[in-house]
């Protein structure tokens, strides 16, 4: 579990995270939502170090990342995986190479077993036979796709995905959430996934986070959405035609029962 104390974030005069507190727990799909703006991003970016909090904890099973030396955060992060809103791959590598790069850094595999591991991280994408390929002869699926395998290769225990739907069709964001939704399953990660995709949150939001101006302003499951008595979070919400379409079958079967 990974759990936020009191978390705020400052640049300059500008407060960007409001004493935020949070619990994103192991083995669920954590959905971070909120508009452009929102602190979201930011959040994340606290979460697995990128930025250094202004004020607060993040505590990871207990252990505060805050305060760990920069060695205590080096080897943590080998426990995390990470998945970026452009899928970050390295042009001039192959498919497997890409893959194989966190195992070439941090792992004591010899060479045979890093390509078996990444072969079947491939494999768990479905993308073995594409192996040989370089990231620009891909669809932005697959190079999603080859993001993931790359980010589980080391069998995080936390994975974190910024938008892994963006610049995506509908279609092939469902495969990306199932893919994401499956691995925290039989991984029993704890997954963290920041979206503005309402399907998202739908399909596998089983804990959100709602953050509005810095505030966490509401917590729930998808199933809570729809009855949440928040009308900043029922404005991001119902702008969705998912949503507006959901809302008024229910209005109409309340009317006709």
């Amino acid at each position: 579990m990974i759990e936020i104390k009191n978390l705020c974030k400052s640049f300059g005069d500008k407060n960007v995270l409001k004493d935020v507190c949070a619990t994103f727990d192991n083995g669920k799909t954590n959905l971070i939502i909120g508009q452009s703006g929102s602190g979201k991003t930011v959040l994340m970016k606290n979460l697995v170090g990128l930025l250094d909090p202004t004020s607060g904890q993040v505590l990871y099973d207990g252990r505060d990342f805050v305060q760990m030396s920069k060695q205590e955060k080096i080897a943590m992060r080998r426990e995390m995986g990470m998945i970026f809103q452009s899928a970050a791959l390295f042009d001039s590598l192959s498919v497997l190479e890409n893959v194989m790069f966190p195992l070439d850094m941090f792992s004591d595999m010899n060479y045979r077993e890093r390509v078996k591991r990444a072969e079947e991280c491939l494999d768990r994408v479905n993308l073995l036979d594409a192996m040989k390929k370089y990231p620009g002869e891909l669809s932005g699926g697959m190079q999603k796709r080859v993001a993931i395998a790359r980010a589980i290769v080391l069998n995080p225990r936390y994975l974190f995905c910024d938008e892994p739907n963006s610049g995506l069709d509908p279609k092939t964001s469902l495969v990306i959430d199932e893919l994401l939704h499956g691995i925290t399953k039989d991984f029993n990660t704890t997954t963290i996934i920041n979206t503005h995709d309402m399907n998202s949150v739908m399909g596998i939001g089983e804990k959100i986070i709602f953050i509005s101006d810095g505030r966490k302003e509401w917590e729930g499951t998808k199933d809570d959405v729809m009855t949440a008595n928040n009308s900043k979070l029922n404005d991001l919400v119902f702008a969705s035609d998912l949503f507006k379409k959901v809302k008024k079958a229910e209005e109409r079967n309340s009317h006709n029962a």
